[in-house]
């Protein structure tokens, strides 16, 4: 076996657990998900801008207070966790993009088969059931 064909193999392996979901909502504030499972994963497309919002604020206009402002929440202790936190919501949106999905609330079952217009789990799976799926 060469290097490719074992990087191939065992890819699956380097991805985070949520990528391999069987059932994603994709949704955002407005649209909380339902009946959701232990192992279904949600992902909040507003979610980078919902938490940039969370940790800044409304910044003052003057553009050095502001800059100040931030410059001290930057390098505060809990900075590095707050970095992970935003790189896992941007990678869920990434994501999304990458799957094509072109509206939202969805959700999404093996990366393959969408429902579109809810957030509702228990509702997608009746749709799909039914043959609602694109």
């Amino acid at each position: 076996m060469n290097i490719r064909s074992s990087l191939l193999l065992f890819s699956p392996l380097l991805l985070p657990i949520s990528v391999l979901a069987d059932t994603v909502v994709y949704t955002d504030a407005g649209h909380p998900p339902a009946n959701i499972t232990p192992d279904t994963q949600v992902v909040f497309l507003d979610g980078p801008t919902q938490l940039l919002a969370q940790w800044f604020g409304e910044l003052p206009d003057d553009p050095q207070q502001a800059a100040g402002r931030a410059t001290a929440l930057m390098q505060s202790p809990q900075w590095a966790q707050r970095q992970q936190q935003l790189a896992a919501s941007w990678r869920g949106v990434i994501r999304a993009h990458a799957l094509g999905v072109g509206q939202y609330p969805a959700v999404v079952f093996d990366d393959r088969e969408v429902v579109y217009g809810t957030a509702d789990v228990a509702k997608a799976n009746a749709l799909r059931a039914r043959g609602g799926v694109r």
